[in-house]
């Protein structure tokens, strides 16, 4: 158990927490319509983070196991602070809680070696070089696009499939996909004015949240392609990524069945990539397979 926090202890959750609203609320100002957050804001600031409470408590002789849970409370804090003044979702902190954890305790360990060392040099060529980081990469150019593809076997042929492929009637089960089940919203149904190039779709979601779309290719049996036009903002995964393009193509196996592929492109407005985009193809492969596995349904129920 920890024991009771003193004055001292207090003072590295304050300083850190004040240090990382800061940091965040000033690139906000800077600017305030890029939508972008950038990787230092997730790597560099809980990084920095940890070296500064770790400086208010260099004398506390705190262990390791203690260091670690200090650590996830000074996670807890900022995660809190992000829903009150960022107006962060739920989903998406628990999304970027690992991460901020993982630097967090990484700058924590790493500043009780430095101050362990008492090497004033070494302390601000740290600082200086955590700065130069985080200035070098506000302004870099912040770019990221991905494509999604999931592919599903029906037992019907292509000209059933595509009646269910353009429009479908309301998903009533439950959505699988974890994320879902604690309040990520989740696809419900589509519905489209007419079945022609040009014909506006709407993608409903369990929230009644809904994305515009225009078909841009309609090849019937075999392709439908839709831009999104419109797309819902919230605090949650929107408003972090835009889905660009949805298709669905559909190839007749020559035996009765189809193969059914569901591609979607979307844009990440969050980095470190390689850390996003493992949620962002998470949430879409599962946004697929729920729409592609209710199509299966519906067309072999026939």
């Amino acid at each position: 158990m920890l024991k009771a926090i003193t004055l001292a202890e207090n003072k590295g959750f304050i300083l850190s927490n004040l240090f990382a609203l800061l940091i965040i609320g000033l690139t906000r100002f800077l600017e305030p319509e890029s939508g972008i957050l950038i990787f230092s804001e997730f790597v560099i600031v809980p990084f920095a983070m940890g070296v500064i409470s770790i400086w208010c408590w260099r004398k506390l002789e705190l262990k390791s196991k203690t260091l670690a849970a200090y650590s996830c409370v000074n996670v807890f804090i900022a995660a809190a602070m992000s829903a009150i003044f960022l107006r962060e979702g739920f989903i998406c902190l628990i999304i970027v809680s690992p991460l901020l954890m993982v630097f967090t305790m990484m700058g924590a360990f790493a500043g009780r070696a430095m101050f362990k060392k008492n090497n004033q040099t070494l302390n601000v060529s740290v600082f200086v070089m955590l700065f130069g980081i985080f200035i070098f990469d506000s302004l870099s150019v912040h770019h990221f696009e991905n494509k999604v593809a999931d592919t599903i076997t029906i037992n019907a042929p292509p000209a059933e499939v595509w009646k269910y492929v353009v429009a479908y009637k309301r998903i009533e089960t439950p959505g699988k996909y974890w994320l879902f089940r604690i309040g990520m919203p989740s696809p419900v149904q589509s519905t489209a004015e007419g079945y022609y190039l040009g014909a506006k779709r709407k993608c409903i979601f369990s929230n009644g949240y809904v994305f515009d779309e225009k078909i841009v290719t309609y090849n019937e049996n075999k392709d439908l392609t839709f831009d999104i036009t419109n797309q819902p903002r919230d605090p949650e995964i929107m408003g972090h990524i835009d889905i660009l393009r949805g298709q669905f193509l559909l190839k007749d196996n020559g035996n009765g069945t189809t193969t059914l592929t569901g591609n979607s492109w979307y844009r990440l407005y969050v980095f470190p990539v390689w850390y996003y985009d493992i949620w962002a193809e998470s949430v879409t492969r599962n946004v697929h397979l729920r729409v592609m596995e209710h199509i299966k349904e519906l067309s072999e129920a026939k």
